[in-house]
This record gives C-alpha cells, structure tokens and sequence, in this order.
C-alpha cells in the first residue's frame, strides 16, 4: 500500500503519568493495567493500533524511578532495552502535577537517543485542570529537552487521541502492517488474565503493598465436556504473612472480592465463563532474590 507506514512507539514517564490509560485508549480496549498505585505497569504490553494509512504498535513500559530494589533495576533496564527498539518515544507528564526532578532524570536519559528516535512531548490528564494550567505545562516541558513535538491530550474524554495518532504514525517509516487486522496486543492471554488479578488485588490496599504483589496463573484450561467454561487457577504471591492478611481481609472478604472484581474483566477479555481458584503464598523477599524474581516472571 502506497504510503502505508508501521512501526513500534512507547510512552515513558515517571509512575503513574498516563501511560497505561493513555495505551488503552489508542487501542480501543483494555491491554495494560492502570492503578492509581505508582509502578504498576511491569511487563512491556504492546497494544496494536490499526489505521486505514498504517499501524501503530505500542510498547507499554514501567514508569522509570531511582530503583531501591532488584525489581527495580530490571524494569529500569526494561524501558532503557525498550527506547532503543522503537521509532518513536512518547514523553508523558501529567497536567496535574508540576515538571519536577523525577521528569528532569528521564529527559536526561532521552537525550541520549534522541539525535536518532524523535521524542514527543506528552501532557496528559488534561481533563483534571483548566486550558491556562495546560498551556503552562507545555511551556515547562519544552524547557527540559529538545522534543520533535508537543501535544496536550485526555485518554479519559479522549481529547485528541486521534491527533496523538496521527502524530505517531507521521513518524513512522513507510512498511507492511507487522500484525493481521484486529490483533489488539501480542502478549499471551495467560499474562493478561494474571495481570488482571494484580489490578483488582491493587485496589483499595494499603501503599506499602503493590510493589509486593505478584501474581502467577498455574493452570488455565477448558473445562472437561465444557466448551463455555475456563478453569482458571491462580497463585496471589506477597513477601510477608502480614501482607497475606491485609489481602485476605476480615473472613477471606477482600481475595474474595478481588476474585469476583477480576472474573468479570476476565470473562470480558476471554469471551466466555470463567472459574477461577485464587491463593495467597508469601514469596519471602522476593522482589530481591534473582531466584525468586526469575520464577514470578521478571
């Protein structure tokens, strides 16, 4: 196709910037899980876009920090790995919160690629403050580093989403669709459903617990002489028998919540019934043991 372009795009920020939300709202559907928990995002989901003058696949990363733990240096090196595979990076700073140190770090990283990958300036949440607050963050963001582009968006109304779009796939080099039509994400139904359940585990827990959380699916299969049911059974890890409680809650109330929470965006997701068996196990310290860290998945 004449003038057709694809390619591979990610938004980086610090945590809880918008850039699950914004993933989502560009695909139409949901691929990455939001929080209003920091570091929520741990795997790099790509979402794919699909244009009538292209296709767009994004690369969903962590929010880069100042790592205190094993954990934290191997999803920083995640988005570092993930900037140097794609054709264009997306800058993402909230219109609720002023430009501070955390912003200036990562400028300072993508100055580093930004001679050969363009890099957009992203303001988001552009719904939760007037157009005279917007217009002073486009202002604050262009003096951290030199952007290829700047655009105000909202993945909540949906304020110039489209244009976002237009603007990533302007960047993109000419090519052949990567993925077939109505493929929204690459990334394994299982992965998905487990990241699901650390969403709604997410919710309503006290600070100190998200980064603790992980979440394995051992088992996901059809039930036997079903073709409308899917067994799913799923291991809840934590790091301490205190955090086991706190996600337990009073009578096993709160697992059973996050079960019933997670079930339906599961059945949505998957398009059919869904049984699903959910455990607490602690994982003592497992976010600084390699051993440990590379059984859960990181």
């Amino acid at each position: 196709m004449d003038g057709y372009r694809s390619g591979f795009a990610c938004f980086v920020g610090r945590p809880n910037a918008g850039k699950s939300t914004l993933t989502n709202a560009l695909v139409g559907t949901k691929v990455a899980i939001t929080s209003s928990k920091p570091q929520t995002t741990r795997h790099t989901i790509r979402g794919i876009v699909h244009r009538e003058d292209g296709q767009l696949v994004l690369v969903d990363t962590p929010g880069l920090h100042r790592p205190r733990t094993l954990l934290g240096q191997r999803l920083n090196d995640l988005v570092r790995e993930t900037w140097s595979e794609v054709d264009v990076v997306g800058f993402c700073v909230p219109a609720d919160q002023k430009v501070g140190p955390g912003d200036k770090f990562i400028a300072a990283e993508l100055e580093k690629i930004a001679r050969r990958t363009p890099v957009i300036g992203i303001v988001t949440k552009t719904d939760l403050v007037g157009q005279q607050q917007v217009a002073e963050q486009l202002l604050a963001l262009q003096k951290v580093m030199d952007f290829a582009d700047f655009i105000p968006v909202s993945a909540v109304d949906g304020y110039q989403v489209d244009a976002l779009a237009d603007l990533l796939v302007g960047k993109m080099p000419e090519g052949p669709a990567l993925y077939p039509d109505g493929e929204l994400t690459d990334e394994p139904e299982q992965t998905l459903v487990a990241e699901l359940i650390r969403e709604a585990a997410l919710e309503g827990v006290r600070d100190e617990l998200p980064h603790s959380i992980a979440v394995v699916v051992e088992e996901m299969l059809p039930r036997e002489g079903r073709d409308d049911l899917v067994d799913i059974h799923a291991n809840v890890f934590v790091e301490r028998p205190s955090q086991k409680a706190i996600i337990l809650g009073h009578r096993g109330e709160r697992l059973k919540q996050v079960g019933i929470t997670s079930r339906r965006q599961i059945e949505k997701l998957l398009g059919t019934r869904v049984y699903l068996d959910l455990h607490i196990k602690i994982a003592k310290d497992w976010q600084r043991d390699p051993k440990q860290l590379r059984r859960l998945g990181f």
